[in-house]
């Protein structure tokens, strides 16, 4: 999956999300819940967003970790909706689904990234100079 794609599934779950919150009853209960869920779920689109201006491999990391953290707690609300009654479970069970999927794709993409990240680190910066003056080297014999 590209990043442009994940940036529209993104922001289609931000407009799921809001639709559904539309939907909630204006109790208490509701409107709580409601404010919660449009925040995390807004978030998700807003912080993958930032993560693809990330300025370095490190700042991307970090960001994907937030997206992640915010699909979970998106789907957590969901969950609270579902299990306080407040809608019924076919109208909450597909985006619910969503923010899980979302959530495991920023994982397994900042588990890589950071697997990458430390091969980067790992790798010692002078070994191209190394590798370069030992064929030098050899070319002269």
């Amino acid at each position: 999956m590209k990043a442009d794609d994940l940036k529209k599934r993104t922001k289609q779950f931000a407009l799921r999300v809001l639709k559904l919150v539309a939907a909630l009853p204006n109790t208490v209960e509701g409107r709580a819940i409601g404010n919660q869920l449009v925040r995390a779920g807004t978030a998700v689109a807003a912080n993958y967003r930032a993560a693809c201006r990330g300025r370095s491999k490190a700042e991307f990391i970090a960001k994907l970790g937030i997206v992640e953290e915010e699909a979970d707690e998106s789907a957590f609300w969901m969950e609270l909706i579902i299990e306080a009654g407040l809608l019924k479970v076919q109208k909450v069970e597909a985006l619910l689904m969503e923010a899980i999927e979302l959530r495991k794709i920023m994982a397994r993409s900042r588990i890589s990234a950071s697997r990458a990240l430390k091969q980067i680190k790992s790798t010692p910066r002078d070994s191209k100079v190394i590798s370069n003056r030992q064929s030098a080297i050899g070319n002269r014999q």
